[in-house]
């Protein structure tokens, strides 16, 4: 199991891997319910972070992916505004021995009713006090293929609509 630990306390691979996994189900159900609004959080989860009592079509469960120490994995994109890397993903396949392909997300913020990317790096470091400043997502045409054994944490940010489904 990842992270140093050999014991196998659950049925697949990995926590991390099975948790993206279940987040890659949730994102296909959506999509092949062409992207219809959740019935219900317990059978239909995606779109229960957006509010339970606000429906709107979403496509992406938002999440962000962490090392051993915290630290939040990272990858780039083609930069808009100076900003080209991201620490947020959407899964868009889990295929073989838990290895998966995730497209990386371009973090923005509202501004004016635009989409606004944040840069997330200050001096060569993601800075993790800007992360505070994104409210917002976009889908980058770029994807990086990881192990989801090498991280120890997942973390579910947020279920928008992407536009994946048109």
């Amino acid at each position: 199991m990842g992270c140093g630990n050999n014991h196998n306390d659950f049925h697949g691979d990995s926590c991390v891997c099975e948790v993206v996994r279940a987040i890659k189900d949730i994102q296909d159900n959506a999509v092949e319910n062409e992207c219809a609004e959740c019935s219900s959080c317990f059978t239909e989860p995606l779109g229960s972070l957006v509010s339970p009592t606000r429906r709107e079509p979403v496509d992406t469960r938002v999440f962000v992916l962490s090392d051993a120490k915290g630290n939040p994995f990272h990858a780039f994109f083609n930069g808009e505004n100076n900003a080209c890397v991201s620490i947020f993903f959407r899964v868009e396949d889990v295929f073989d021995n838990c290895c998966a392909t995730l497209r990386v997300l371009i973090p923005g913020r509202r501004e004016s009713g635009n989409f606004v990317p944040v840069n997330l790096v200050n001096n060569g470091n993601v800075d993790l006090s800007r992360v505070c400043q994104v409210d917002r997502f976009r889908a980058s045409n770029d994807c990086v293929t990881v192990d989801l054994k090498c991280f120890c944490a997942v973390q579910c940010i947020a279920d928008v609509n992407l536009g994946i489904c048109n």
